[in-house]
């Protein structure tokens, strides 16, 4: 407020303290020196107050020009630092959705790798088995043709052993001076199918040991497959972790900004 402002106040309010005269309300009774002291201020002030009005008048376009740009250089800075932050906010958005892409996608791809491994294990696992279920009936076989065989060759020295105990006995016979029964021949014959029968036990005793040297060898390499497998399927699993493990700290640098996400 000027003095020009508070003079004028001034008397208003000097006016209305005053007293009105008996029987008027609107006529009042004023002290003639105060009021004039006053008016005396303000007549004195007034040509400064109109020479300070005046000055802002004429400087009213640079004031308003300086005004003007300040007010454009705030608005343009303004400006200028919201497009900063909704491109940094943008950007921002589209790695964290890319981020979340790329973990989803690895998730994705090691559950399906997995998957496929976990299935190829068990297609081999289940070939290895039955494999070796035909190399044991096979093994089963062999045995019980060997027993078998073995059991007529058994059948058959037993033969050839009693043929040998009858010989004996007629032996004894023709020295005590009875007449012997001729059964050497089919003692030599027995003997003989004896010998042979022993060697086709041998041969079969070979192939069967022969079989089962095989059939370790083959149980051998099928677990040698089963642990490689299981060594492929571990180093696919470890292999999908580390994947899914740096898309997680991809996303986790991200979301570690303070921008503000939607």
């Amino acid at each position: 407020m000027s003095r020009i402002e508070q003079l004028i106040s001034d008397i208003e309010s000097y006016i209305d303290t005053c007293k009105y005269y008996p029987l008027s309300n609107v006529k009042i009774i004023v002290n003639k020196e105060q009021l004039e002291d006053m008016l005396t201020e303000l007549r004195l002030k007034t040509p400064d107050e109109v020479k300070k009005y005046q000055k802002i008048l004429s400087n009213k376009d640079a004031i308003l020009a300086d005004a003007k740009e300040q007010a454009d250089a705030i608005i343009n800075a303004a400006q200028v630092q919201t497009e900063e932050l909704i491109n940094e906010h943008e950007i921002m958005q589209r790695a964290y959705a890319q981020a979340n892409e790329l973990i989803e996608q690895a998730t994705a791809q090691a559950q399906a790798i997995l998957d496929n491994a976990t299935e190829e294990a068990n297609s081999i696992r289940y070939g290895a088995m039955q494999y070796t279920d035909d190399i044991l009936n096979n093994v089963q076989g062999i045995l019980t043709t060997g027993m078998n065989n073995f059991q007529n060759i058994q059948d058959t020295m037993m033969n050839a052993l009693n043929g040998s105990l009858d010989v004996v006995v007629e032996s004894r016979r023709e020295l005590s001076g009875e007449e012997p029964e001729p059964q050497a021949p089919e003692v030599a014959d027995d003997v003989e199918s004896t010998v042979d029968g022993t060697s086709e036990v041998a041969d079969d005793v070979e192939s069967t040991v022969d079989g089962a040297s095989e059939v370790a060898d083959d149980v051998e390499s099928t677990i040698d497959g089963a642990s490689e497998v299981a060594d492929d399927v571990e180093s696919t699993i470890d292999g999908a972790s580390e994947v899914v493990g740096a898309s997680e700290s991809v996303l986790e640098a991200l979301t570690s900004t303070h921008l503000p996400f939607e």
